[in-house]
C-alpha cells in the first residue's frame, strides 16, 4: 500500500477554508488543517497510464505557494476544468526511479537513479501529436491538458491519474525526467523545479541592458526569481521588496542592489528613479516614471496594484505569483504597460514564431547555445536551474522537512514561513514519523 495526501471534492470544506483564510489571515494555518478537503489515505501505487511511464518514489517534495492557495480555498475556479479529483498534490519533486527509463534529453537512466520531475502534463505525456506550443518548446502553454489517455490536469499534483509528490509513489512520463548529478544534495535538488520556473520568469521579463528591475515579494518565488535575474539577465539595478528580516538578509545575499519594505515601495522607487508622485482623491498613490520592469511574485491584489503604479510608462509588469483579488487596471491602460503572465517552465528555450528573443539569458561571458541541454547546459530552463542549484547560496533554504503524517504541522509552517524566517518547507514521504 502507498500512503499519500489526497485533495478531494467537498464544497462545504472548500468554502469554509476560503472564508477562514480570507477573513482571518492569522488563522490561515488553522483553516488548512481543520477545514480543507485534504486527508491522508492508503491506496495502491498509481497505474502506469501507458508506454513511456515509470513509477517514481518521492524523496523530497516541496510545498509551493500554489499548493497553499489550493488548500486554503484561494485558488480561482478558472482552474476547475483543468484538474481531476481526488488528486495528490505536490509538483516540486525529487524522486527515485523504480525502473529503467530515458530522461527528457534521451539519456538512459537506471532504476534507483535520482530524478527531478518537470510537472507539466503536455502533449508528449498524453500520447498526442504535439500542439503548436509543445512543438515550439513551450509545453506550459499546451492547449490539450484536458484530453489524451491521461485525465485532465494542468500538471503533476493536479491530476488523479499520475499522483503527486505528497505521497510515497507517483508516476511520471520519460519526457518529464531530469537526472540529478551525484554531487548535488537532495536539499538542493528539490529546489530545481521552482528554480526552473524562476528562470522562465526571468526570460519572460525580457530585461534589457541598463534596465531597473523591481521584484515584489521575497518568499521562495521572489528569491529564486532574483537569483535568475542576477545570473542570466543584464539588469543594471535590482530592487527587492521584503517584509521580514530573514527575507531582507537572503535578498541581499542573493544579489539585490536595494531592499525596500512593503510600506516604502512607492517612495523608494520614486527616490531611486526621480519619478513624480501623483495623489488621487481616492485610492493609492502612483508614479509618473518608475522602474522599467516589475515582477510581482506575490499575486495579491495589493502587490499587483503596486506593480502597476510604480512601473514607468511603456514598461513591463510580470505576474509570477498565483493571482487573487480584483485590481484597478487604469494604470495598465493609461501608462500603456505590458502585463505578462508566467507559469511553470519551458521544456526547451526555443523561440516561437513571432516571439521576441529573450535577451540576457546567458551567464556573463558565455556564448549562446541552442537546444535542450542537461544540467551543464545553458539553454533549457531546467539546465539553468541545475546550474543555480549547484552554485547559488542555497544552504538552509529548505528550512524544514516533515513526514506525511505531520501534514497539518507542515502546512501551518509553510503558511507562516516568512514570519518564522523560513523559505521552503518540504515533505519527506520516506519518513514514517
Amino acid at each position: 500500500m502507498t500512503r499519500g495526501l489526497e485533495l478531494y471534492r467537498s464544497v462545504p470544506r472548500y468554502a469554509a477554508a476560503r472564508v477562514l483564510s480570507s477573513r482571518l489571515p492569522s488563522l490561515a494555518g488553522a483553516a488548512a488543517t481543520a477545514a480543507a478537503p485534504l486527508r491522508l489515505v492508503d491506496h495502491g501505487d498509481p497505474a502506469l497510464p501507458g508506454p513511456g511511464w515509470v513509477t517514481v518514489r518521492p524523496k523530497l517534495s516541496g510545498i509551493c505557494g500554489s499548493d497553499l492557495s489550493t488548500v486554503t480555498g484561494q485558488s480561482s475556479f478558472y482552474f476547475s476544468p483543468l484538474v481531476t479529483m481526488p488528486f495528490t498534490p505536490g509538483h516540486e519533486v525529487l524522486g527515485v526511479l523504480q525502473s529503467d527509463a530515458a530522461a527528457a534529453d534521451g539519456t538512459p537512466l537506471r532504476a534507483g537513479s535520482r530524478v527531478v520531475v518537470d510537472p507539466v502534463l503536455g502533449c508528449a505525456t498524453r500520447g498526442l501529436e504535439l500542439c503548436g506550443n509543445c512543438a515550439a518548446g513551450h509545453p506550459s502553454r499546451c492547449d490539450r491538458v484536458t484530453v489524451g489517455h491521461v485525465a485532465p490536469g494542468l500538471q503533476t499534483g493536479h491530476c488523479k491519474d499520475v499522483g503527486g509528490g505528497w505521497a510515497r509513489a507517483m508516476v511520471a512520463h520519460h519526457s518529464q525526467l531530469h537526472p540529478v548529478p551525484d554531487d548535488l544534495s537532495d536539499e538542493r535538488a528539490v529546489l530545481v523545479e521552482p528554480l526552473a520556473t524562476a528562470v522562465h520568469t526571468a526570460g519572460r521579463a525580457r530585461v534589457a541592458p541598463g534596465d531597473r528591475v523591481l521584484v515584489i515579494g521575497s518568499g521562495a518565488i521572489g528569491l529564486f526569481t532574483l537569483l535568475a535575474l542576477r545570473a542570466y539577465t543584464p539588469a543594471a539595478h535590482i530592487t527587492v521588496v521584503a517584509k521580514y528580516r530573514r527575507q531582507v538578509e537572503l535578498a541581499k545575499a542573493f544579489g539585490a542592489d536595494e531592499v525596500l519594505s512593503p510600506s516604502d515601495t512607492l517612495g523608494g522607487v520614486r527616490r531611486a528613479t526621480r519619478a513624480l508622485r501623483a495623489e488621487p482623491e481616492f485610492g493609492g498613490s502612483f508614479l509618473l516614471g518608475g522602474v522599467d520592469v516589475t515582477l510581482d511574485c506575490v499575486g495579491s491584489s495589493s502587490s499587483l496594484s503596486t506593480a502597476l503604479r510604480v512601473t514607468r510608462a511603456g514598461g513591463r509588469v510580470v505576474l509570477s505569483g498565483v493571482p487573487s483579488g480584483a485590481v484597478d487596471l487604469s494604470p495598465l491602460w493609461y501608462r500603456e504597460l505590458e502585463l505578462v503572465g508566467t507559469y511553470a517552465s519551458s521544456g526547451r528555450a526555443v523561440q516561437s514564431a513571432g516571439e521576441a528573443a529573450r535577451p540576457g539569458l546567458e551567464p556573463a561571458g558565455s556564448a549562446p547555445t541552442a537546444g535542450l541541454d542537461g544540467p551543464s547546459g545553458a539553454r533549457s530552463d531546467f539546465g539553468r536551474a541545475f546550474e543555480l542549484a549547484a552554485s547559488a547560496p542555497l544552504d538552509g533554504v529548505v528550512s524544514a522537512v516533515y513526514p506525511l503524517g505531520r501534514w497539518r504541522e507542515a502546512l501551518d509552517h509553510a503558511l507562516s514561513a516568512g514570519r518564522l524566517g523560513a523559505v521552503k518547507i518540504a515533505f519527506d514521504p520516506t519518513q514514517t514519523t
